[in-house]
């Protein structure tokens, strides 16, 4: 029994090495050797082998920023011998506007307010003490932030039950967004879906808050489970990759809004 053990000790992440050689096989091949970026009239462009990079289904991918083409250009060129998408947030969420295009506009805008109406930041815990306070002191502060900047109110409840929130307030968000162009838009929308609130997406295009204030506001629930009772390697695992998509998005938002 003891030489079982030490055996499977040995080879314990044997099944791991498996499942990523299998999840290498399904990726494409890096099939370029040169990355680099160009620029025309102020439009940048990532090339592959002399040849711009394109979207899924074939589009240009193109950015009026220099930085974020910067980003992208190290995301390509991090690759070894195939194309792995989860360690490239920024061409990914590029992929995923440019696959939108302009007329999914409202429909992003539409997304973030959702969001904003049945916010995470509005729904607050009755107990532990220690919760509640911790909700308090993070989530009123960006609030109060956003209440002032935009001259709105908000009515936080306790529990799960739906609190319409003042229509002037919606709408007042609402209109802070009309003009926004998709792609920063879009990176609005992932911002939501990884942290669960519009509001953290709106405080950030704003400038009102800042990455790290976000996501810590984004994890009040999470991180308090976890200081009663320990961070699973798995979840810790998934949370480092959400953090790397949360801050490709908020590259381009901040370069873009």
């Amino acid at each position: 029994m003891r030489e079982f053990l030490e055996d499977a000790f040995k080879h314990q992440d044997a099944g791991l090495g498996r499942q990523q050689k299998d999840r290498l096989q399904d990726l494409p091949k890096r099939f370029y050797t040169e990355v680099d970026v160009v620029e025309d009239n102020g439009i940048f462009a990532v090339t592959l082998n002399k040849r711009v990079a394109k979207s899924p289904t074939g589009k240009s991918i193109m950015t009026t920023n220099a930085d974020l083409a910067s980003y992208m250009r190290h995301e390509y060129a991090a690759q070894t011998t195939h194309i792995d998408p989860a360690t490239m947030p920024h061409v990914r969420l590029m992929n995923s506007a440019i696959e939108g295009g302009e007329e999914a506009g409202p429909a992003l805008i539409d997304e973030i307010i959702k969001y904003a109406s049945n916010d995470l930041l509005l729904y607050r815990a009755d107990t532990p003490r220690e919760l509640v306070e911790r909700q308090e002191a993070v989530w009123d502060a960006v609030l109060v932030k956003i209440a002032r900047h935009f001259g709105v109110s908000f009515q936080p409840t306790v529990g799960i039950l739906h609190q319409e929130q003042p229509r002037e307030t919606l709408a007042r968000l609402r209109a802070t967004l009309a003009d926004l162009h998709y792609v920063p838009a879009t990176a609005m929308v992932s911002v939501t879906g990884l942290t669960g609130s519009g509001l953290l997406a709106i405080g950030l295009k704003d400038k009102l808050i800042d990455a790290d204030e976000a996501w810590t506001a984004a994890h009040v629930d999470e991180d308090y489970q976890i200081s009663l009772w320990g961070e699973d390697y798995e979840a810790a695992a998934k949370r480092t990759q959400r953090r790397r998509e949360f801050d490709a998005a908020v590259n381009v938002i901040r370069l873009l809004a």
